[in-house]
Parts: C-alpha cells; structure tokens; sequence
C-alpha cells in the first residue's frame, strides 16, 4: 500500500515539475516576442521598420533628446555633444555618451561602432538620410512648421509608441496645450503686434507665420508687424531701418550668439538709435527669448513648454 502511495505522489510531482516547466517555457517565449515585437514608422523621408524598445539609440535631434529626458528614457547612446543646450549637459559626458560629430557633420564611424539599434535625425541630417539608415534603421523627426503643433504632437505620440510610453506622452502634452490656452486667452486681449528676429553678429533676420519661430504666430495667436515677411529657413535678411519703419510693439528676439557661445552682444548691436524709436523699446517689450529652448532645441516636450512660458511672461 506503502508502495503504491509513493509511486502515486512520484507521478504527480512529475506533472507538476511538467507543467511548471511547459508555463515557464511559454513565458520565456512570450517575454522574446514582446521584445522582438516590431512597428513601422512612416516619416518625411521614408518607412522604416525597427524593432519597439530599442536599447541603444542615437539622436541628433535635440527636441527628440529634450523628450526622452523628460520622458525618463535611458535609451541614448550617442548624441552630437558640441552644441548641446544647457538644460541637456548631462549627454555631454563622454563615458555615459558616445559623442557622434555635430549636427552638420555626423562621426560616421562612431555611429556604426556603437552598432545602434535606431537613428534619429532632424533636418539638417535629412541630405545624408541613406547613410544612417545603412547603418542602423533611420527615422526623420523635425517638426514642420507648417503645422507645428500637430506635427509636435505626431512625433511625440510616435514617440510614446517606439519605447511603451503612450499614456505618458499624452499626460504631458495635455499639460502643454492646457497651458498654450491660457497663453492664447492672454494674447487675444492685446492688440500688440510684433516682429520675430533672430540676431547673428550684428546682423538681423525677421521670421513671420509658417516659418521657423512662427509658432508665435500660428499657435499662440500673435499679431504680425509684417505680413509679408518671407518664409525661409534662415529669415528674410532686414536692415533696423526696415525695424523702425514697422514699428512693432513687441521684439521677439531669438539670438544665435548666445545659443553657439560667440562673444557679440545681440543687446548691444540690436538696441541702437534706430531701434530705440520703436514702440517695443520705448515700453520695455523687447523681449531676448531663451536660445537654448528656441534655437538649438525645439519640438521638444520640455522646450515646447518653456516656449509658451517665454511667450506668457511677455504678456503679463
């Protein structure tokens, strides 16, 4: 009977040990297809097709970079370290960071040595799109500033979806538009009409709607000096008489001096007797917008955030 007992419980320990092992074996097999579970991100310059939660990443765009700190993202590898923004320093380490060239110019030997398992790049890496995408699938990721806000927000949603992150990126970009609602219930009670310009070495470009710090008109609702400022990448070129001639109540400046570490003053060349005719200099409404957030970083869940913050404090 004795016998019989022990045979009894020598099976049932062995259906157990079976079945632990089979339910073992199929989460080992469910974890490799969470990990493997690939997406496809179509962008300006293609489709590419990757692998979600990528390990190692590189990133030359800083509005991209900007959001994965924000984000708690520990996925970067490498970034282009010579003109990183204050606020991001810390990728200026060497032996957390791979440094990997600079925005103009990509290291792309550094880049395959760190064998990535993605790529991301803005517009000025979009010419050389075929040579990081040979080395580690590539997807563009500047946002059009056409239609700024709804392109911020694809990216940051995309995002979001790349690294498992969805309810996240929508907590924090619904914060960011609760605040451009306030922003733009401030602007709409002024009649105050401004000109954008960004300052480089004692000479001076105007930006208008649709162009690259046109957010301020577009989104925030800010009434344009000039109308018909020509949209370009690097501004319409303009003389401080062109700025006295229109006159604008406010002077949204954006200096590229201080963003790339030069020695002139933005102050001191953009403040002279012409100017100081303006109404924005004659009611204190010139205002120098922070160029780490405006000029080096931008499209990013933080810099988007200190933008609307620049724009509310000159209207209070």
């Amino acid at each position: 009977m004795k016998k019989w007992l022990l045979i009894a419980f020598a099976l049932m320990m062995a259906a157990v040990l079976a079945a632990c092992g089979a339910e073992e074996a199929a989460d080992t097999a469910s974890a490799e297809t969470e990990k493997k579970e690939e997406m496809t991100v179509t962008h300006e310059l293609g489709e590419t097709t990757f692998e979600k939660n990528p390990k190692k990443v590189v990133v030359f765009d800083y509005g991209v970079l900007d959001s994965m700190d924000k984000l708690g993202i520990e996925a970067v590898a490498g970034v282009p370290q010579e003109s990183l923004p204050g606020y991001l320093e810390k990728y200026a380490d060497t032996e957390k960071y791979e440094n990997v060239g600079t925005l103009k110019e990509a290291d792309f030997e550094a880049i395959h040595a760190l064998d990535p398992d993605l790529i991301i790049i803005s517009g000025r890496q979009a010419d050389m799109y075929e040579e990081y995408d040979a080395i580690a699938p590539t997807i563009h990721m500047a946002v059009d500033t056409d239609n700024y806000m709804e392109s911020f927000k694809g990216n940051m949603t995309t995002l979001g979806e790349i690294f498992g992150m969805e309810d996240a990126v929508k907590e924090e970009l619904a914060a960011v538009e609760a605040q451009i609602d306030e922003v733009k219930a401030k602007v709409s009670e002024s009649d105050a009409k401004a000109l954008i310009v960004l300052a480089n070495e004692g000479k001076v470009s105007a930006y208008g709607a649709a162009s690259r710090f046109g957010i301020i008109h577009d989104v925030f609702g800010v009434k344009q000096a000039d109308e018909g400022i020509e949209v370009s990448t690097h501004g319409q070129s303009i003389s401080f008489e062109y700025i006295l001639e229109k006159n604008p109540d406010m002077i949204f400046v954006v200096d590229r001096n201080a963003a790339v570490g030069a020695d002139a003053s933005a102050k001191d060349s953009l403040e002279n007797e012409l100017v100081q005719k303006t109404n924005a200099y004659k009611d204190g409404k010139i205002i120098y917008l922070d160029p780490d957030y405006w000029y080096l970083s931008g499209g990013g869940l933080e810099s988007v955030s200190q933008m609307v913050t620049d724009i509310e404090s000159a209207f209070e």
